[in-house]
């Protein structure tokens, strides 16, 4: 069995413990409550200023009298706050996935530790600071990835593309220093993360691909405004659960690593001393 395929099947089977569906509530709560007071607050100054920006748009008038044709004009009501959805996706999934590696990602190492990893020697090369700093330094980065490759979105097949690789390359730098951070050094770090490097990337695209699935449910709330807060909840606390399935993953894959690069390391003949 590969080694990602052994850690998937690990992950799965850790992700339901009572332990990590508590893990999953605590992101969760933060992000749900908010992000809906800033919806709250803000949502007819968003809606207002999507819609003055779609007024502005010559495709608009188009897309609407096409809307009429078809007997759809009460969609008309629907675009803008549909378009303040899309936005704001992004930014929320981001938001859980700090959380989470904050704030869930220590008790994922703690509990696999206690059950499979005991033996394994913490060598403390990361700390929480500098988690978060990892975190935001990278999430920064992606932001700006994602703001420059927009024009990019609207030519098949970028759009496509570029999301599942943002946030793969996302989730596999932010979970890969937490899984690591506890247990291994610096130098252990940074080889297994120059050795598995596409494995580690391919974690991250499958969870982003995973993540992408309560995205078509919050979509769908958007037409059907009255359940829209409760969808919105209920997907938030999927993406939570998603991204600690996320770490679990990560956690096995990394920890495995670093069991096989010290057993490796320890098997490897002394170098003669020269006199």
């Amino acid at each position: 069995m590969s080694d990602l395929l052994r850690s998937f099947v690990r992950a799965l089977a850790n992700a339901f413990h009572p332990k990590m569906l508590w893990l999953t509530f605590m992101p969760f709560a933060v992000a749900s409550v908010g992000w809906g007071l800033i919806l709250w607050f803000f949502w007819q100054t968003l809606t207002g200023a999507a819609n003055g920006w779609l007024d502005g748009w010559a495709l608009t008038s188009a897309m609407y009298r096409l809307f009429d044709s078809f007997g759809f004009s009460s969609l008309h009501a629907v675009i803008a706050p549909f378009l303040v959805v899309v936005m704001a996706i992004p930014l929320i999934v981001v938001t859980v996935l700090l959380l989470i590696a904050t704030l869930s990602m220590p008790g994922v190492i703690k509990l696999l530790t206690r059950r499979q990893y005991a033996a394994l020697e913490e060598r403390r090369g990361g700390s929480w600071y500098g988690s978060l700093g990892h975190s935001v330094v990278t999430t920064v980065v992606c932001l700006v990835l994602l703001v420059v490759t927009l024009p990019l979105w609207l030519i098949p097949p970028f759009f496509a593309l570029i999301p599942p690789l943002l946030w793969g390359w996302l989730t596999y730098r932010v979970m890969t220093y937490d899984a690591l951070a506890l247990h291994a050094s610096v130098a252990e770090r940074k080889t297994i993360v120059r050795n598995a490097r596409w494995p580690l990337f391919a974690i991250g695209i499958v969870s982003g691909l995973f993540g992408s699935l309560p995205t078509m449910l919050w979509a769908w709330s958007v037409w059907l405004l009255p359940l829209f807060p409760v969808v919105a909840a209920a997907t938030i606390w999927i993406y939570a659960f998603i991204l600690v399935f996320s770490a679990l993953w990560f956690a096995h894959y990394c920890l495995y690593a670093l069991e096989r690069l010290r057993a490796d390391t320890a098997r490897a003949p002394a170098l003669p001393v020269q006199s």
